[in-house]
């Protein structure tokens, strides 16, 4: 989801790093070692974005080999690629809201591709078929208010309409072409509900609709009837997209095809974020040249933007506690795979590599460790920053936080692993696990907080990024 307030959150912090009044009394930074902080935080960018193009690939290499075989195991092995290569990317978010490739295509402008990439909840009628009920599928949650799309010439879509008209949706008109040009009309309605392109859109074409074990609908309440398993006896998987959906005449095709054009369109998308990070690039040259305190200053305020935006507003807040709060499936970050849980401790992750300037690789096996990459990093992180600036204090709490929240996924992750995935443990709001790790995410970027007033970084958690009140994970958004 898109932070509209990125651009004011940013100007700010940099006005208070450049001439803001307390400068005088901040401290005199090493240069030296913010350089190899920035030096470090790159690499890790680079590394991982270029993980998340491997694995993407691998996605479309798998997409190819189910075309040319359509068989249940080549669909499996699909959904293995697809949450593969969640892992890399999930890693990445810290990276957002500071103007970096991924949001931005300039450092300045919001015009980067993340909404293209990753951005949810799908308004799925708009792609194909769904079932439809009053609760966990109601119009708020499959439909979308207007669209950039030859679908219903671009209105509105209910459920009502989607009962009525199943075949009106990109798969279902024939007359519609599936192509890149359709693919970039994604997020254009004012509530962004028409998303059609990136990882979701890919996930709800290999899943479908997260029904019951008879494929009946949800109603909120019996969520645990719908938990079924992928490969490892314990890994929630999610839909229940029959086979038959790829075979079927005509429109088993168009699965295919949109599947072909959606992942071809996220390569490019990676890419070209990657590609803002290497060694010459414009972003990665202008986000490490540092000449002075203010430079320093407004380069750390980036990446602890980062950090504790993505800790608070975003994790916290949009990506946990919407949907728990609301009981709301749809809401979950991968409702169509029951992947949330990794989606949590992947972003959780992600503001670890930065602040310890690590990126371990990726879990390609699905048994909860990094297991796999040929580039990763050990570099200078803020921890280290912090030890050389005299700041050890700030530093082993920060890291007494960061241990309370992987305490908090770990258990989210054991859950799902156990049959009770993100979407059965929001049907009470009594699961402590959701609620503790949502609470030690709001800790967590207090601590944040504490650090960039130490520094003179100037404000670096967007109090406006979420609706949510994090201290209190229970309270509806």
């Amino acid at each position: 989801m898109k932070v509209s307030t990125l651009a004011l959150i940013l100007g700010t912090t940099f006005m208070l790093g450049a001439c803001g009044d307390d400068s005088a009394d901040d401290p005199e930074l090493n240069l030296e070692n913010v350089q190899k902080v920035l030096d470090t935080n790159a690499d890790i960018a680079l590394a991982a974005y270029g993980d998340a193009v491997t694995t993407a690939e691998a996605l479309k290499t798998a997409i190819a080999e189910f075309k040319a075989d359509t068989t249940q195991a080549n669909l499996d092995a699909c959904k293995k690629a697809w949450l593969v290569s969640r892992e890399p990317y999930g890693q990445t978010e810290v990276y957002r809201f500071r103007n970096s490739p991924i949001d931005s295509t300039d450092y300045e402008s919001e015009d980067g591709p993340e909404g293209d990439i990753n951005a949810w909840p799908l308004g799925e009628a708009l792609i194909d078929y769904v079932a439809v009920n009053e609760s966990d599928f109601d119009t708020d949650q499959v439909g979308v208010i207007s669209s950039s799309t030859p679908v219903n010439d671009g209105g509105p879509i209910d459920a009502e309409f989607a009962q009525n008209y199943p075949s009106e949706n990109i798969i279902g008109n024939t007359d519609i072409v599936i192509d890149a040009d359709l693919l970039a009309n994604t997020a254009t309605a004012d509530d962004e509900h028409d998303v059609i392109a990136g990882y979701h859109a890919i996930e709800f074409i290999l899943w479908g609709q997260d029904l019951n074990q008879d494929a009946g609908v949800t109603d909120g309440s019996d969520r645990n009837k719908a938990v079924k398993t992928y490969e490892a006896p314990n890994l929630a998987v999610g839909g229940q997209r029959p086979l038959s959906d790829f075979t079927e005449e005509n429109l088993g095709e168009r699965r295919i095809q949109f599947l072909e054009v959606a992942v071809d369109k996220l390569i490019e998308d990676l890419k070209q974020v990657k590609s803002g990070w290497e060694d010459g690039a414009d972003y990665r040259t202008a986000f490490t040249a540092i000449d002075s305190q203010e430079e320093a200053r407004q380069k750390l305020a980036e990446i602890m933007t980062g950090m504790g935006t993505l800790s608070e507003g975003e994790l916290a807040g949009e990506r946990m506690q919407i949907a728990f709060s609301a009981n709301s499936q749809e809401d979950e970050h991968s409702c169509f795979s029951d992947n949330t849980h990794r989606d949590i401790w992947l972003n959780a992750e992600g503001v670890s590599n930065s602040y310890f300037g690590v990126y371990a690789g990726y879990d390609s096996s699905f048994d909860g460790s990094d297991d796999a990459t040929t580039s990763s990093v050990d570099g200078y992180g803020i921890d280290q920053l912090l030890e050389d600036e005299g700041l050890s204090d700030l530093a082993t709490k920060l890291e007494e936080a960061l241990a309370t929240t992987a305490e908090g996924y770990e258990s989210i992750d054991a859950e799902a692993r156990d049959g009770k995935p993100f979407d059965v443990l929001i049907e009470s709001t009594d699961s402590s696990s959701i609620s503790n790790t949502i609470i030690a995410l709001n800790a967590q970027s207090a601590v944040i907080t504490e650090i960039a007033d130490a520094l003179g970084l100037g404000t670096v958690v967007d109090e406006e990024a979420s609706e949510c009140d994090t201290t209190d994970p229970a309270s509806e958004c």
